[in-house]
């Protein structure tokens, strides 16, 4: 087993780890506010039709997105490497990231409109998830070996923590305003809309720091190279790991199965509290913002944790709670126990994210390490229509059998998708079982 770090390294917050750190408070409002807890929440209701018809319909878009990400993100990684471009492709997906959120406000509450918002959420998505390529990337630029699990925790408690404060004043600027104005009218979904433009301001300030404060990564080679000859080498790669580093791609490959499961718990968390709980946007809010404290709270234990007992360790122990929490929301009949498992998954979420960045990073160096996040993209995204079918498929088997009645608005057999979401957590685990620790550095790339 691998020994794990001394227990007496310190994180000490510099003014790069609080630039990076930022960078995930910037993009916590597209996560939470977009992609979670209100957009999608407003998508998925009955302003624009059947509930279960409309959030089968958010997952085939999120399926779709997530071959295109699949196909793309190594490739970008690996060129970012070798050009010395990091933080110009980080700056780039950024933009995209919030102009596609700023573009959700043309989104009208009309069925009509339904596959145009599903597809500007699905290009955020896209500019997040290769955004986050060379954010993951930089892990190794500015922290060390020691105190990776910290930063890396310390980053992912940003974001949540950026999380609560912009749901917070979406709460109580547009959805339930404190003070009346008419930006908070809901006439014609006005309020909600304007929430998308928040969003994109938000990500704009807080994620330029990282631009200043952290060092673009140096070229690994003059020479420019084709996408297609990129390819090839990426493939190359692939099979000078399964030579010398088995171990880290048979945690690519496990880690896809089981994170593709925690990617879907944020994405329908907020569906399933509307639809199955028939919470109110401004419940779901408030539930948002207590799940944000208790999933910052757990990522900053778990990256002390991942220091002193290894990542693995924290990753095992974290989906066996994920599928117990998850099974817990499932059985709920109310929205008390909606929210006692769903806080248990809030909870667990970070930790199991955040060890399983920081394993990887272990097994970088700073040359390689955007094109390792690439792979590590690309095996999370090329299954990642896993969740959100299995989730569509329960769904449209309990309407199938009758759940839903017709002339309903829906709601009742989004239930069963939650279903979909543990089988994929539970083939993560299972295939993570089998995934040895490496006990032994990888053998140079000629062997």
């Amino acid at each position: 087993m691998t020994s794990p770090a001394p227990a007496r390294a310190r994180l000490k917050v510099t003014r790069p780890v609080l630039a990076w750190a930022l960078w995930d408070w910037g993009s916590a409002a597209v996560n939470a506010v977009m992609t979670t807890f209100v957009f999608t929440v407003y998508l998925t209701s009955s302003l624009f039709g059947n509930k279960d018809a409309n959030t089968a319909a958010l997952a085939t878009g999120m399926a779709i997105t997530g071959v295109v990400i699949a196909l793309i993100a190594p490739v970008l990684g690996r060129r970012s490497d070798a050009g010395g471009r990091r933080k110009l492709w980080l700056a780039v997906h950024t933009g995209v990231i919030v102009v596609a959120s700023a573009a959700c406000f043309f989104v009208r509450p009309d069925h009509a409109y339904l596959w145009m918002g599903i597809l500007f959420l699905c290009v955020a998505t896209l500019g997040n998830e290769l955004a986050s390529v060379n954010y993951f990337a930089m892990l190794p630029q500015i922290s060390t070996k020691e105190t990776m699990g910290r930063v890396s925790g310390f980053g992912w408690a940003f974001g949540y923590l950026g999380g609560i404060v912009a749901l917070a004043l979406v709460l109580f600027g547009f959805i339930e305003p404190i003070v009346d104005w008419p930006g908070a009218s809901s006439e014609d979904g006005l309020n909600l809309r304007l929430v998308a433009l928040f969003c994109a301001v938000w990500t704009v300030i807080f994620c330029l720091p990282v631009f200043f404060a952290v060092p673009e990564v140096p070229a690994a080679r003059a020479e420019k190279t084709s996408w297609l000859a990129s390819y090839r080498e990426l493939f190359a790669h692939i099979g000078r790991l399964w030579r010398t580093d088995r171990t880290t791609l048979f945690f690519l490959i496990s880690s896809a199965v089981y994170r593709d499961g925690l990617a879907a718990i944020f994405t329908f968390g907020g569906v399933i509290a509307g639809a199955v709980f028939g919470m109110s946007a401004s419940q779901v809010i408030i539930f948002a913002i207590a799940g944000n404290v208790i999933a910052a709270l757990g990522a900053l234990l778990g990256g002390w944790l991942d220091d002193r007992v290894g990542p693995r360790t924290v990753i095992l122990a974290c989906l066996v709670g994920l599928l117990i929490m998850g099974f817990g929301v499932f059985f709920s009949q109310g929205s008390a126990g909606f929210w006692i498992f769903g806080l248990g998954l809030c909870l667990l979420v970070g930790p199991a994210q955040s060890a399983s960045r920081s394993l990887l990073a272990r097994r970088t160096t700073p040359e390689n390490a955007g094109e390792i996040f690439g792979l590590y993209t690309t095996t999370g995204r090329a299954i990642s229509f896993l969740a959100p079918s299995l989730f569509a498929l329960f769904t449209s088997m309990a309407v199938a059998a009758g759940v839903s009645s017709a002339g309903e608005d829906g709601g009742k057999a989004t239930r069963y998708g939650i279903l979909g979401i543990m089988v994929v957590l539970a083939a993560g685990l299972v295939l993570f079982l089998f995934t040895r620790e490496r006990t032994t550095a990888p053998a140079p790339e000629g062997a």
